[in-house]
C-alpha cells in the first residue's frame, strides 16, 4: 500500500471544507425535504395525482440521469467554477420554486434544482482531492462528506416539518438560500481552482445517452416498486439498459471518454463502486419500511417520527470514525467487510419487530445498521476517491454517485416488493368474506387505515391490528433480505479489495490499446 503522506491541508483548506459541506447538506435535504410539504402544495396548486408525483420524484430523476454529465464537465471546465455554476442555478431554482404559481411550473423548476444539485454533488467530492493531499486527512474529509449527504436525506423531513409549523410551503425551499449566497461569495477566495487537464472537446452524445439511460432505468425501477410489474415499466428499464450498452460501446471508441473503462475495471475502484451500490440498496431498501413503521404501527405523528429517526445518527457517529481509525492499521477491505456484517445484525435486529415492540428495539436497529453503513462507505468513497487520477476525479466521483442512486432505485424496488408481497398475502389470509375497498386494504397499509377509518370502531380495530401485523412481518422479511444483501457485500469487499485497499495510484491508468487516436464523431 502507498502511505507516503502529502503535503498537509491547513485552515484554509479545512474551512473551504465546511463551506463545501452546505450545498451538498442542502442538495441531500432536497431529496426528502418535500415529504411533509406536499399536502401544503396540493392544497395550494392542486395537482393532479401524477403531476403531485412527478413534483415529489422530477428532482431525483433529474439529479441521479445528469451525476455523470455533470462530473465529466467539471473536468474539463474546472470543478470550481462548476460549484459555482451550478450554486448559482440551484439558488435561482430555489426562489422560483417557492412562488410557484402551478403544478406545472413547480415540476420544472424540480428540474432546474435537479441540473444545480447534478453540478455540485460531484463537484464537491472531486474537490476533496484537490484540497486534502495526505491520504489521512483526506479520508477525514471524505468521512465527513459521507456523513454530511446520509444525514441530509434523514434531516430533510424534520426541517421541513419545522418550517412548516411557522410559515407557508415555498420556505422549505427558501432555506437554500444563504448557503448559497455565503458559497459563491467564499469558494473563490478559499477553493483553488482545478487544472482542467481532461482532453477532448465535451460529447453530447455520450451525455445524452448516459443522461436517456439513467433516467430510463431508475424511473422504470421506481415505478415497479410503485405500482408492481407493468410493461412501461419494464420497457422502460430495457431501454435505459440499452442506451447503456450503446453508451459503453461509444465510451470505448472515443479518444476522451467521458467515463474511463479501465478505471472502472480496476479493483481499486469498480469495487468501491460496487460496494457503495450495494450499502444504498439497503440504506434506501429499509428507510421506506422504517419511517412507515415509526407513523404507522408505532402510532408517532410525522414529525415526531422525522425526530426519532434521527437517533440512528448516533451509530453513524461512533461507527464512521472508527472504522476510518481501524483502516490505518488493518487492510480496510476487512474494515468495510465488518461495517457490512455490522449493518447486516442491525438489519436481523429489526426482523425481530413486533407491532407491541418498545419504541427504543427499533432506534437501537437503525443505529447498528446505519453505523455500520456509513463506515463501509466511507472507506468505499475515500479508496475510490484515492484510485481515481486527479484529472479524472470529477466523473470518478459522478459515476460513484451514480452507482448509489442507482442502488437505492433497486432497493426500494426489490426490498419495497418483498415487504410489499408478504403483506398482500399476510392480508388475503387474514381479510373476512365481505370486506368493503378489499383490494386497497390488500396493497397497502395506508389503504388499509383509511378504509379502517369508514368501519365500525370494533371492525376498524381489527382491520388495523391484522394490518400492522402484516406490514411488520412484511418489514421483517425485507429486513432479512437486507441482511443477506450485507454479508454478500462483505465478503465481495474482502475478495475485491484485499491487498489493493487503500493504494493511491500517482498515475492516471494506461491508455486504452485498442482505443483509436482520434474521436469518434
Amino acid at each position: 500500500m502507498e502511505n507516503t503522506p502529502g503535503p498537509l491541508a491547513g485552515r484554509k483548506e479545512w474551512t473551504a471544507l465546511g463551506v463545501l459541506m452546505l450545498p451538498l447538506l442542502l442538495v441531500s435535504m432536497d431529496v426528502s425535504i418535500l415529504y411533509f410539504a406536499i399536502p401544503y402544495i396540493s392544497q395550494d396548486l392542486e395537482p393532479s395525482a401524477t403531476q403531485q408525483l412527478w413534483i415529489l420524484d422530477m428532482y431525483g430523476f433529474v439529479l441521479a440521469g445528469l451525476l455523470i454529465v455533470m462530473g465529466s464537465l467539471g473536468d474539463r471546465i474546472g470543478r470550481r467554477t462548476l460549484v459555482l455554476a451550478g450554486a448559482a442555478v440551484f439558488g435561482a431554482a430555489s426562489v422560483a420554486a417557492a412562488y410557484a404559481h402551478s403544478a406545472e411550473v413547480l415540476i420544472a423548476v424540480r428540474a432546474l434544482l435537479g441540473l444545480g444539485g447534478a453540478a455540485l454533488m460531484p463537484s464537491t467530492l472531486a474537490l476533496i482531492r484537490n484540497l486534502f493531499h495526505d491520504a489521512k486527512q483526506r479520508g477525514k474529509a471524505v468521512t465527513l462528506w459521507t456523513g454530511v449527504m446520509t444525514a441530509g436525506i434523514s434531516l430533510g423531513p424534520v426541517v421541513s416539518g419545522l418550517l412548516l409549523e411557522h410559515f407557508w410551503w415555498g420556505s422549505v425551499f427558501l432555506i437554500n438560500l444563504p448557503a448559497m449566497a455565503l458559497l459563491l461569495v467564499l469558494v473563490p477566495f478559499l477553493v483553488p481552482e482545478t487544472a482542467t487537464t481532461a482532453g477532448g472537446r465535451f460529447d453530447l452524445i455520450s451525455a445524452a445517452l448516459s443522461l436517456g439511460a439513467l433516467l430510463a432505468v431508475i424511473y422504470g425501477i421506481k415505478e415497479w416498486a410503485r405500482h408492481g410489474y407493468e410493461p412501461l415499466p419494464a420497457l422502460c428499464v430495457l431501454v435505459g439498459l440499452v442506451l447503456g450498452a450503446v453508451f459503453v460501446r461509444r465510451q470505448k471508441r472515443i479518444a476522451h471518454p467521458m467515463i474511463d473503462l479501465g478505471l472502472l475495471g480496476r479493483r481499486s475502484f469498480g469495487g468501491p463502486v460496487l460496494a457503495d451500490l450495494l450499502a444504498m440498496f439497503a440504506t434506501v431498501g429499509m428507510a421506506v419500511f422504517f419511517t412507515q413503521y415509526l407513523q404507522s404501527v408505532v402510532g408517532l405523528s410525522p414529525l415526531t417520527a422525522a425526530l426519532w429517526s434521527l437517533v440512528p445518527a448516533a451509530g453513524v457517529a461512533v461507527m464512521a470514525p472508527t472504522g476510518a481509525a481501524l483502516a490505518q492499521r488493518i487492510d480496510r477491505a476487512y474494515v468495510m467487510a465488518g461495517g457490512f456484517l455490522v449493518a447486516a445484525c442491525g438489519f436481523l435486529w429489526l426482523a425481530q419487530l413486533g407491532t407491541d415492540s418498545p419504541l427504543w428495539v427499533a432506534l437501537v436497529g437503525g443505529a447498528v445498521y446505519a453505523g455500520g453503513l456509513v463506515a463501509a462507505m466511507t472507506l468505499a468513497n475515500e479508496l475510490a476517491l484515492g484510485a481515481a487520477p486527479p484529472e479524472r476525479a470529477g466523473s470518478a466521483a459522478a459515476v460513484l454517485e451514480s452507482g448509489q442512486e442507482l442502488g437505492g432505485a433497486l432497493g426500494m424496488a426489490i426490498l419495497g416488493s418483498v415487504g410489499a408481497a408478504v403483506y398482500s398475502r399476510d392480508m388475503a389470509d387474514a381479510l373476512p368474506p365481505g370486506t368493503p375497498h378489499a383490494d386497497a386494504v390488500r396493497e397497502t397499509l395506508g389503504g388499509a387505515s383509511a378504509v379502517a377509518e369508514g368501519l365500525p370502531s370494533a371492525s376498524a380495530d381489527a382491520l388495523l391490528t391484522a394490518a400492522r401485523d402484516a406490514f411488520t412481518h412484511g418489514l421483517g422479511i425485507a429486513a432479512i433480505g437486507a441482511a443477506v444483501v450485507m454479508v454478500c457485500a462483505g465478503v465481495f469487499s474482502v475478495a475485491l479489495l484485499r491487498g489493493v485497499a487503500g493504494r493511491t495510484p500517482s498515475t492516471p491508468p494506461s491508455p486504452d490499446p485498442h482505443r483509436p487516436p482520434a474521436p469518434v464523431s
